[in-house]
């Protein structure tokens, strides 16, 4: 079960977080101050499932590839360290006051100062997940691979 789970948590929690960037993205871009609010409004209570799926996407790898050596396993766990750093100090805060001075209507220099930070740690942590997913996807491809004994 573990190593379904795993895939689906660790997917789940990607596409969420590209949802929150890309709706941040787009919604600065080319929307008014009202999708603004909405984006930033919302973004936080998708934590609800986010925050859960990331737990059990680590929690599970952790499971998973205990006992497991190699460069791939070595990537995807030091890896793991600064996407929960990225996420617990920069990302989550970020959000929680991004969305505390839109509800205010307040777009400010520290406003777009945050939401530019995070866009950035966002996009770091993107990155790091989507190779973190593609170093599991080669590794299941390597365990289908090998004779069963």
């Amino acid at each position: 079960m573990i190593k379904n789970l795993h895939p689906v948590a660790g997917a789940t929690a990607l596409i969420l977080i590209l949802a929150f960037w890309f709706s941040t993205a787009l919604s600065e871009l080319f929307a008014g101050p009202a999708t603004v609010i909405m984006v930033k409004t919302l973004i936080p209570y998708g934590f609800i499932v986010l925050i859960p799926a990331i737990i059990v996407a680590g929690a599970s790898g952790f499971r998973l590839g205990k006992g497991w050596r190699g460069p791939v396993i070595t990537r995807k766990q030091r890896r793991m360290p600064f996407i929960a750093a990225n996420g617990l100090l920069i990302l989550i805060p970020s959000a929680l006051y991004l969305s505390a001075k839109a509800e205010g209507g307040t777009f400010d220099t520290g406003f777009y100062v945050v939401q530019a930070l995070e866009l950035i740690a966002g996009a770091i942590n993107i990155t790091l997940l989507t190779l973190n997913m593609r170093d599991g996807l080669r590794l299941s491809g390597n365990r289908r691979a090998r004779p069963q004994a």
